[in-house]
C-alpha cells in the first residue's frame, strides 16, 4: 500500500485543555488520555505493540472488505466501520481506533467498572471524539448477547483470558467480521503448572514441558473460537496469530457457512507428543473426501504396540483437542505489512502536543517490532506446527549447540522446507520427517565428536585426564555415542532403519540463504526489558 495521502489522514480534533490535578495525561499514538493519579484504571505501556498492531489489522481488514465489495462491473463503498472494544477501561485503545482508523464511523467503549465509564467518558471528551466514540457501561457478555446492533469488529482484551466472551462475542458480529481476541494467561496456555485450567477454558490439553507450547496456545485458542462459532453455522478464517511477550493475539474472520461447518472435524484434532524427544504426531477427528464427511482412522506412527515413542522409549501424552488450521494467512499479512511500511519508522517519542497534527509517521512507536514479528509469521510454514528447537534437541544428543544455518542447510539440501518461527528465538518449522531431523543431529554428533578426538590428541600427555581417556575410547568404539539416554534410545532406533542419506551442513541453498537473510535483516522480534517487573499488571478494580 502507497503512503497515505492527506485526504485520507484522521482528522484531529483539538481537544479540551482543562485537566484537573488530580490526572495524569499520557500520550500514545494521536490519543492524550486523563488516568486517575490513583490509577484505579490502569495503563499498562508494555500493550502499546498490542494497540499500534490492532489499528494495523483493522485497516488491513476494512482494505481488504473495500476490495471484496469492488468487483469489475461495479465498485461498492462500504458505509463506514462499526467496532466494539467490550473490555475498555480507559478508554485509550477506543480513543485512537477514532482518531487513527479514519473508516471507523462508531466505536462503542464497554466496561462494567463505574469509574472505567467515567474514565472512558472524559478520555473521549479531551479527545473531541464525541460525535464518534460512544461509552456504555455493562457487563460484556450480557451486552455482546443482548444488543441487536452489529459490529464490523469486535475486540476483545480481557485481565487473562477471553474464553467467557467468545460466545456472545461471535453473536453480535457482522457477518464476514473481525474478531480480535488477547488472552493475557499465558502461564496457561503455554505451561504445565495448570493443566485442569487449561482444560475448562479451552477445552483442550498442551504439550506440557514442550518448546511448541506457544503455538498450542494459538491452535487451542482457535479450537475454542471455531467450536464456539460453529454451533451458529459459523465457520472461522484466521489471519493473524501471534504469541506475544506474555500474552496471544488473533486476528479471525468469522463468516455464516454451513458448509464449512461440516469440515471442522477435519480441522480438529488430537497430538501425541513424546516426553522425552518431544516428537509429535497429529490425529485428525475427521475427514473430507469428495465432499462426503466421515470418521478420520486411527494413525499408528510413533507409538509402540505398549503406547511409548518408537524414537526414545518414552511415555506418550495426549494433547488437544485443538486447530489443525492453518494459523497464518500471508496475503493478509502482507496487506499490514504495507501498512507498517506506511509509516516512517521513528525511534523518537510521540508529540504530546495537541495543539498541533500529529502525522501518522510520528505516532506509531512499535512499527520495528510489527514489521518484524509479521515478516516471520508470514514466512512460516502453514500446516506445521512441530516446532524444533536447535538448543533442545543438541542436549539430547549432548552436542555442542547446531548452527541454525548448517541446520537449514541440511534439511534443504535433503529437499524439504524449513522456516523460521515468531513463538521462539533459535527454533524452526520443517516438513522433514522426524527420522531425519535426528539423522541430522546424529551426523552432527559424529562431527562434533571427531572435531573432540582431534582436540584432546593434539594436547600434551600430561594434560590429559583419565575422565578424557574414557571419552575418546566410547567415541573411537562408536563415533555416535552421546552419554544420554534419550539420545542412545534414538540412535539405537536410527540404526535399524537404515537410513542412507547424505548430510551436508556446508552448501547453501536459495531455502537456506533465503532464512538467513530474514535472520540477518536487523528486524526486531522479541520485547526487550523496558522496565523492572514488566508484564502483566494488577487487576484493575471495580
Amino acid at each position: 500500500m502507497s503512503t497515505p495521502t492527506e485526504s485520507t489522514k484522521s482528522h484531529i480534533i483539538k481537544p479540551s485543555t482543562t485537566i484537573s490535578s488530580e490526572f495524569t495525561t499520557i500520550t500514545e499514538g494521536k490519543a492524550t488520555i486523563l488516568t486517575p493519579k490513583k490509577d484505579e484504571v490502569f495503563y499498562n505501556p508494555i500493550q502499546q505493540f498490542n494497540r499500534d498492531l490492532s489499528i494495523m489489522i483493522i485497516r488491513a481488514f476494512q482494505q481488504m472488505r473495500q476490495d471484496n465489495a469492488t468487483t469489475a462491473r461495479k465498485k461498492k463503498k462500504l458505509n463506514g466501520l462499526k467496532i466494539l472494544e467490550a473490555l475498555s477501561a480507559s478508554g485509550l485503545r477506543s480513543c485512537r481506533y477514532g482518531l487513527e482508523i479514519p473508516e471507523a464511523t462508531k466505536i462503542v467503549a464497554n466496561d462494567l467498572s463505574h469509574d472505567a465509564v467515567a474514565s472512558i467518558t472524559k478520555n473521549i471528551e479531551h479527545n473531541g471524539l464525541t460525535d464518534k466514540v460512544v461509552a456504555n457501561q455493562g457487563d460484556a457478555i450480557k451486552f455482546m448477547a443482548s444488543t441487536s446492533e452489529k459490529f464490523h469488529v469486535v475486540d476483545l482484551d480481557p485481565y487473562g483470558t477471553a474464553a467467557p466472551f467468545i460466545d456472545s462475542a461471535i453473536q453480535c458480529l457482522e457477518d464476514g467480521g473481525l474478531l480480535l481476541v488477547t488472552c493475557t494467561d499465558a502461564g496457561v496456555l503455554a505451561s504445565a503448572a495448570y493443566p485442569e485450567k487449561c482444560f475448562s477454558l479451552y477445552g483442550g490439553n498442551n504439550f506440557g514441558h514442550n518448546q511448541e507450547n506457544h503455538e498450542a496456545g494459538i491452535r487451542l485458542i482457535l479450537n475454542l473460537v471455531a467450536t464456539t462459532a460453529a454451533k451458529y453455522g459459523k465457520s472461522i478464517t484466521p489471519l493473524l496469530s501471534l504469541s506475544i511477550d506474555y500474552y496471544y493475539r488473533l486476528a479471525i474472520v468469522v463468516r455464516h457457512s454451513p458448509i464449512n461447518v461440516k469440515k471442522l472435524s477435519s480441522q480438529s484434532g488430537i497430538v501425541y507428543s513424546c516426553t522425552g524427544c518431544g516428537t509429535k504426531q497429529e490425529q485428525v477427528l475427521g475427514v473430507v473426501n469428495d465432499n462426503k464427511y466421515g470418521y478420520a482412522k486411527v494413525r499408528k506412527g510413533m507409538i509402540n504396540d505398549d503406547g511409548s515413542c518408537r524414537y526414545c522409549s518414552r511415555s506418550i501424552n495426549v494433547t488437544g483437542p485443538m486447530s489443525m488450521m492453518d494459523i497464518q494467512d500471508a496475503s493478509f499479512i502482507e496487506r499490514v505489512k504495507n501498512m507498517v511500511n506506511s509509516v516512517t519508522i521513528k525511534s523518537g517519542e510521540p508529540k504530546a502536543d495537541k495543539d498541533k497534527e500529529v502525522e501518522e509517521d510520528e505516532c506509531y512507536g512499535t512499527t520495528k517490532r510489527i514489521h518484524g514479528m509479521l515478516s516471520v509469521a508470514k514466512s512460516e510454514l502453514n500446516g506445521v506446527f512441530d516446532i524444533i528447537n536447535l538448543n533442545a534437541v543438541s542436549k539430547l544428543f549432548k552436542t555442542p549447540p547446531m548452527p541454525l544455518s548448517h541446520f537449514a542447510n541440511a534439511i534443504s539440501n535433503l529437499g524439504y522446507h524449513i522456516s523460521l518461527t515468531h513463538v521462539k528465538a533459535n527454533s524452526v518449522k520443517t516438513d522433514a520427517p522426524q527420522e531425519l531431523v535426528f539423522k541430522i543431529f546424529e551426523a552432527w554428533l559424529i562431527e562434533s565428536n571427531k572435531l573432540y578426538i582431534k582436540e584432546i590428541e593434539s594436547k600434551p600427555e600430561e594434560e590429559i585426564t583419565e575422565k578424557m581417556k574414557e571419552k575418546v575410547e566410547k567415541i573411537k568404539n562408536k563415533h555416535n555415542h552421546c552419554h544420554n539416554e534419550i539420545g542412545n534410545n534414538i540412535i539405537t532406533y536410527l540404526d535399524t532403519q537404515n537410513l542412507d542419506v547424505e548430510i551436508d551442513f556446508e552448501t547453501k541453498t536459495p531455502e537456506s540463504d533465503k532464512l538467513e537473510k530474514l535472520r540477518k535483516s536487523g528486524m526486531v522480534l522479541f520485547q526487550e526489558n523496558p522496565r523492572k517487573n514488566w508484564g502483566p499488571q494488577s487487576m484493575a478494580k471495580k
